[in-house]
Formats: structure tokens, sequence, C-alpha cells
């Protein structure tokens, strides 16, 4: 049962409004895409200290965000809703006609709502919620309109978690762990914590856009052998020989890209008997801090910004369920696992290996679905300095395009020591396919060409 949130926010602010005198111009006032992009960014932080996965990560950053979209949708006639555009989605409440809603606080309130319902630190999500509903009580909206938007956002909150529900999320927390087997050529759990596979029962997690989880399956990866002459063995020694170059510039950038899309949200470290973990973004935060970074450089509108968002998340959300497919399905030894058995026993990558199978890469996947997306909302040449793990110690990036950024973030798991070429490669003919089908298939504004 999804946890009844910010009701008691609600009647706060409600007491707080009747000393704030009327604001003729609250609509505008309110009508602002800060607000939305601070809350993404809590719901990130949230996200980041519970540790989510991930694919469930992806699951969180897309419900949410299509709730705000859906209660934000009715103030913009130049949008469609997505009800009838994404799987199982129908019939999604409507306000009241003739009646004045304040559509941004009803987005904002849909938003946090479900946020705070599928992540664990709730009183986190509810002291922001606090906080930011202070401050726009402060704007001055009339009592009706603060109560009945308030109300619209909760009833679209409500409906995404009730439809959410029936997703296989909650059913696949009880299915069994992966079993290991003894043949060479499977995964095997990795050092330093040897952790079970992560979600090896994704693919029957219901899609959003994609007609189902194998619509875009990648050829199979290379066949596994230790002959040293065989495609396979050459592929493992690409990854072993990655950061072994003498051109200490080039040593130097190798590293930095890996450094830069590490996205691990729980990085293990060992020294003695102690041991410690890093929290960071997962994969999907990263793009989704790249989706702030655009909707600000271009100035977006909240509506144009909640667009973003919300199909960004989208695309995400059905590139993990596409990916998880197939490296279960593969099931692939990780390099890591290669190296030291046949190789070198003392060789250690350069990223940590991620608990579930090699093929295809992750990142590689999600990546390009979601610079897809954003190029056909900002264009293929929208260049952008991506500043997202700056707060975790890292320099900034620059790049041309959303795709040369997925690009790099493809290859990086090669530098890293995680992936063959084949899954990278593979990865991301993969995630374009999974973009440009869901770009094809969901018309959020009436007239798409115009973007």
């Amino acid at each position: 049962m999804y946890r009844k949130v910010g009701l008691y926010l609600v009647m706060l602010v409600g007491l707080l409004y009747s000393c704030q005198p009327a604001n003729p111009n609250f609509q505008q006032d309110l009508d602002q895409a800060a607000y939305f992009h601070r809350s993404m960014k809590k719901l990130t932080d949230v996200i980041v200290y519970d540790i989510f996965s991930p694919p469930v990560a992806s699951r969180i950053y897309a419900y949410s965000s299509l709730a705000a979209y859906e209660a934000l949708q009715p103030g913009h006639a130049e949008y469609n809703t997505l009800s009838g555009q994404i799987n199982g989605l129908e019939n999604v409440p409507q306000p009241v006609a003739g009646q004045e809603y304040a559509y941004p606080l009803s987005a904002l309130q849909a938003f946090l709502k479900v946020g705070t319902a599928l992540t664990f630190s709730e009183d986190k999500m509810l002291a922001y919620q606090e906080e930011l509903f202070q401050e726009l009580d402060s704007l001055g909206i009339p009592g009706d309109v603060w109560d009945r938007s308030l109300a619209y956002g909760n009833q679209v909150g409500d409906f995404i978690l009730a439809w959410a529900d029936g997703d296989m999320y909650k059913q696949t927390r009880t299915y069994p762990k992966f079993s290991i087997t003894d043949d060479p050529a499977r995964w095997q759990p990795t050092p330093p914590d040897y952790m079970d596979g992560i979600e090896p029962h994704w693919r029957e997690i219901r899609t959003l856009v994609l007609t189902s989880p194998d619509q875009f399956t990648p050829p199979p990866p290379t066949p596994f052998s230790t002959d040293p002459d065989s495609p396979f063995m050459k592929e493992v020694m690409e990854v072993y020989h990655a950061l072994q170059v003498e051109d200490e510039a080039e040593l130097e950038e190798r590293n930095e890209i890996a450094s830069f899309w590490d996205c691990n949200p729980y990085v293990s470290h060992h020294t003695g008997h102690v041991m410690f973990a890093t929290k960071k973004i997962t994969p999907g935060g990263h793009w989704i801090g790249i989706t702030k970074i655009a909707c600000e450089k271009a100035q977006a509108s909240l509506m144009q910004s909640v667009e973003a968002y919300t199909l960004t998340s989208i695309s995400l959300f059905d590139a993990f369920i596409s990916c998880w497919d197939e490296k279960y399905r593969s099931n692939l030894i990780r390099p890591e696992t290669v190296i030291n058995k046949y190789i070198d026993e003392d060789w250690v990558p350069a990223l940590q290996t991620p608990p579930f199978p090699e093929y295809t890469s992750g990142h590689s996947v999600i990546s390009r679905a979601a610079a897809v997306t954003l190029t056909s909302l900002f264009g293929e040449g929208f260049a952008f300095v991506d500043n997202t793990e700056e707060e975790f110690g890292l320099p900034v990036r620059s790049y041309p395009s959303f795709l040369a950024a997925s690009d790099e973030a493809a290859v990086s798991r090669l530098y890293g020591g995680i992936h063959y070429r084949p899954a990278i490669d593979n990865g991301v003919a993969q995630g374009e396919k999974v973009g440009k089908f869901i770009v094809s298939k969901l018309k959020a504004k009436q007239q798409l060409s115009s973007k």
C-alpha cells in the first residue's frame, strides 16, 4: 500500500496561506521551471541517498515525471496528454471544467507525491516539500485555487501510483535470485563484494512505449573461447590493454572519461578489515542532470522542461528493460573474471565491475536512447557543458551534441575495464533503436515538428 503523502503539508500551507495577500500575477510567478528543476534535483539526491539500483532509479524518474506532466498538461492546449500513448495508461483524471487551477502547483504536488511514495527517505522528501510549499505560499495564490490545485495534483499522483502498481515491480521483488552456473562463459559475481546479480527479472517489468522487452534484441555476443587467437580473447585483450597506452595525455583522458561516466550508485572500498561505500548518481540520474543543463541553456519554459524530463525518463526506463532483457539472456562473463582467471590474476579494472552480466552495456543502451530523445527536443548541434559530476569531485566536460556525449559514455566502459567492444557498439545501436521508436510514438506537442 502506498504511503499517504503530503496531507499534512496541504493543511499546513493552507493555514499559512490565510495570512498572504492576493496576487493578481500569481500564475505568472508560479510558472517557473526553476521550481521543478529544484524538485528533480531533490529526488535525485534522495535516490542517491537510498542507493537504488540503476533500473529501479529509472522507474522512479519515469513515474514521477509522468505524474508531473499529466498534472501540468491541461493548462497547455498545445500539448497532448500521454494517456493512450503509454502502455496501459488510460483515462488520466482531468480538472473540473470552468474552474481555475494553478497547474504548476498541481504538477509539483503530483511529482512529489509519486517521488515520495517510490523512495525510502520519506522524511527528506516531506521536509523538502514543506519548505518549497511555504515559499510558493508567499506568491499570493488565492485560497480556493490553492486547494483545488493541490487536490488535482493529489488525484493525478494517486492515479499514476495505482497504475504503476500493475507493472510487475512488486511481484518481481519476490522472485528467486539469479542462479549461477559452472559454465565458464557465464557471468560470475565479481570482487570485491561478489554481490548477487541485480534485477534478473527486470524484463518482466511492463514497458512504457516498447511493445515488448525483446523488441530490439541485439546480435548475440561473440562466442566465448579461451583460445588466444579467438575473436573473444582478442576482445578481452583490448580491455586488458585499454589503459596501457604510452601517450600520457591519452592515458589521462581515458581515465578521466572512465571516472566521469562511472555512475555507480554504490562503490565499496576495502582497506584491511574496514569497508566503506561511496554513493553516486546512477547512469539515468546523470542523463536527468544533462536534461536540466539543456533546459536551462535553452531557457525552456516549465512545460517544456517537464516534457523534456518526462520523455527522457521514459526512454531511460524502456532502455533499461531492453538492456536487462539481453543481459540475463546472453548472461556473458565479465572481463575482470576472464582476465583474472586466464591472463593476469592481479589485474583490477579502473572501475568497480557492476553486479550483473556483461552484454550489452547498460551505459551504451540508455545513454543513446536518452541522447536520441534529447536531440529530438533540442536539436542535433546542441553543445553543452556537463557539470553533473562536479559535486562528486570531477571536473566538467564539454560536448558538441547529446549523441557525442552518449558515444563517450559508451566507450567509457571499455576504458573502465568492465565491457568488451561488442557490448558497447551493439549497445549503442540497441539504444538508438529504442530512442527512435519512443520519439516516433510519443506525441507530446500538438505539432511535434515545431520543437
